[in-house]
């Protein structure tokens, strides 16, 4: 039985599986060309492996897991984003329309704000999480606020942090050009009270939650077999230990994990 009021599970499980589909080349398998496309530090990795007692498949494991890792908060930001546009009351322009904001709530009865206020619109600029702009990145973002406001007088701007410091829907304070700034209008909020706001439900953000692992699962096991990596850099290290003339097999797989970075050093070229 489906339990979310403010959005299909059809919907959800599409979302879903646009959000896994933008992951693109980062599902693709790892073989060793392309595990040491930016050459790994060989040093570290013998450090991780022995201060944390680890295998060399788990090692390896969480290497590749840094590697794709590092490009997948944009498509996580697609899934946090998107997501609104399967929500009543809310649309999520074209990149570049309507203002470039991320997401538009708007409610003819009137959005009434933590101080009272009450508008009928909410621009919206999202991040990922809470310490991902600068001070130069928020002053830019505070401006646009600004200038929204002065173009819109029956709206408010809202920062919203799917990762914030704590639950909070508050009056956001920067500074700009060495200033202290705020407005009662400009507000950071967490994607918890986000979601309250437009959906009327104190906890649906964590409703969603609670769904999002088994739609995932789901997704993933109605898609094709593309999306399940199937990484050989363990097998073709081992292969290349089998070639050392080095007894002990730790050791010798420790000298192919040396060969990805120092082939061409002194020693290790013979």
């Amino acid at each position: 039985m489906w339990t979310l009021s403010f959005i299909s599970e059809e919907d959800l499980t599409n979302h879903v599986k646009a959000t896994i589909e933008k992951y693109g080349e980062k599902l693709e398998s790892f073989d060793l060309k392309r595990f040491n496309k930016n050459i790994i530090d060989p040093i570290k990795l013998i450090f991780d492996k022995t201060v944390y007692q680890a295998t060399w498949e788990e090692i390896v494991s969480n290497e590749i897991f840094r590697q794709r890792d590092k490009s997948n908060n944009n498509d996580i930001g697609y899934f946090h984003q998107r997501i609104f546009s399967y929500i009543d009351k809310c649309r999520v322009p074209d990149n570049g329309k309507e203002g470039g904001w991320d997401v538009i709530f708007e409610d003819s009865d009137g959005i009434k704000l933590p101080d009272g206020s009450v508008v009928h619109r909410i621009y919206v600029e999202m991040k990922n999480k809470h310490n991902t702009m600068n001070s130069a990145s928020a002053g830019r973002t505070f401006i646009k606020m600004q200038n929204q406001l002065l173009n819109d007088d029956d709206c408010a701007c809202f920062l919203v942090e799917a990762i914030a410091k704590e639950s909070q829907n508050i009056k956001w304070e920067t500074t700009v050009d060495r200033s202290k700034v705020s407005h009662k209008l400009i507000r950071r909020v967490s994607i918890d009270r986000f979601y309250a706001l437009v959906t009327g439900q104190e906890d649906a953000f964590y409703q969603l939650c609670m769904v999002l692992p088994k739609i995932i699962g789901k997704a993933v096991k109605t898609m094709n077999d593309s999306t399940v990596p199937n990484d050989t850099v363990v097998d073709e290290l081992k292969a290349l230990a089998g070639k050392q003339k080095i007894k002990d097999k730790d050791i010798a797989i420790a000298m192919a994990v040396y060969m990805l970075g120092f082939g061409s050093y002194n020693g290790f070229d013979s």
